[in-house]
């Protein structure tokens, strides 16, 4: 049976998006998706699917930079000229940011237009994680297992606000043989934590509109959250969208600000699905590569929130499944990769050129944002990425796993 489920997994998961979270946090989590991709290990110890990178226990996903007075350095002006140089004539397209920190006493910064800004996608999920786990260290200061109760066991069902969205989760439950992929359907019930793992692994704008949703309402009832769905409904539909805008505003933006965050240079102002911005109107998003690394950094020193959410954060960002964009080169297989990605991609009629996904001509935004750990292994090696993109009618996942793999070679070349 075990055997069966993961040729089955294998045959439907091989194609799909990266999924986040170790792979042994079902028990902690309630995330059921983890469990099966646990029970579809094969004679090797892990899934076909997965890579030895993929394969760390909870226990050891770590924060790198804790009890450290961290700041980022000045930008190298050598490393950073390389950086530009393996981007080439694009680079005016780019805004990229590079951290080294494999001797945290001896960090190394590159960057390339690191203030360039650009909508964020769906990277700016990341600021719903960060919303979340500030709301809940408000109403449970120095309650961490209540948050994670709130987590594990609140039951929450999609509704109208998730139409439309047309990205696929992995849905399961003991006794399936397989983990079927699909989109999020009105009433679906699934538990906060999962509905987070939909959001930050698959990347579903309607888990992200859920989310924010419960967002809305977790900041307005406070330790009554959850209270029934009849009695939530009614208060959003009472309350006057200027009320919920501000509410949702706080919410989502005031916790950049409180953990050491520019909410001029990387905010998420709206919902990610296009009833959620008509129930709950927001405002614009915006991102930089130097401010991404700003979070990645505040992640790595336990600084965003408390160490407890810092660490959560991170696993949710950690892949445990196909890798994709930046991080699918074979060159980073054996390393521990934590990573969100977004794109947004825009046409326009153009003669004798075909449009498409990741190759737009009128936007051609893509978005990766990388820690990459080599631990272990003959070269150690942790630093960060973050790689904004605007290259028309170019394959933009494409350029950015090249990057991925380019980059990871000046990296060892620093250490040898």
């Amino acid at each position: 049976m075990q055997r069966t489920l993961a040729l089955t997994l294998v045959l439907l998961l091989v194609a799909g998006p990266a999924f986040a979270y170790p792979l042994d946090g079902y028990p902690t989590t309630g995330i059921k998706r983890l469990e099966a991709y646990r029970l579809a290990a094969t004679s090797s110890g892990r899934p076909d699917f997965l890579t030895e990178g993929e394969m760390l226990p909870s226990e050891l996903v770590k924060l790198g930079l804790t009890g450290r007075n961290f700041r980022i350095p000045a930008a190298d002006p050598e490393l950073s000229s390389h950086v530009k140089a393996l981007i080439g004539t694009d680079a005016s397209r780019y805004s990229v940011a590079v951290l080294d920190w494999t001797d945290p006493e001896r960090p190394r910064y590159a960057a390339v237009n690191p203030n360039q800004a650009q909508n964020p996608g769906s990277v700016g999920k990341i600021m719903v994680l960060l919303g979340w786990f500030q709301a809940m260290a408000d109403v449970y200061p120095d309650d961490i297992a209540a948050r994670r109760h709130l987590l594990r066991d609140t039951q929450i069902v999609a509704d109208a606000f998730i139409r439309t969205d047309s990205h696929k989760v992995p849905v399961w439950d003991f006794g399936d043989s397989s983990v079927e992929r699909r989109p999020i359907a009105e009433g679906d019930r699934a538990t906060l934590w999962t509905f987070m793992d939909w959001m930050a692994s698959a990347s579903s704008n309607a888990a992200a509109s859920t989310m924010m949703k419960q967002l809305v309402l977790l900041k307005h009832f406070g330790q009554r959250y959850p209270v029934p769905d009849a009695e939530a409904n009614a208060w959003l539909a009472k309350t006057s969208k200027q009320e919920l805008s501000r509410i949702f505003a706080d919410a989502i933006q005031s916790p950049a600000g409180r953990n050491g965050l520019d909410i001029s240079q990387l905010r998420q102002g709206s919902f990610f699905t296009r009833e959620g911005k008509s129930r709950i109107p927001g405002t614009n998003s915006t991102s930089s590569a130097a401010s991404l690394m700003q979070f990645i950094v505040q992640m790595e020193r336990g600084a965003l929130v408390d160490e407890w959410s810092s660490r959560e954060i991170k696993k949710l960002l950690y892949l445990t499944d196909k890798r994709i964009r930046y991080a699918a080169h074979p060159e980073l297989d054996d390393a521990a990769v934590y990573f969100k990605s977004g794109s947004l991609y825009g046409c326009k009629p153009e003669q004798g050129f075909s449009c498409g996904k990741f190759r737009g001509n009128r936007i051609n935004f893509m978005n990766s944002m990388v820690v990459i750990e080599s631990v272990g292994q003959t070269s150690e090696l942790r630093y960060a990425v973050v790689v904004l993109s605007n290259v028309l009618r170019k394959d933009s996942s494409a350029l950015h796993q090249q990057l991925g793999y380019d980059i990871h070679r000046v990296i060892e070349s620093l250490h040898r």
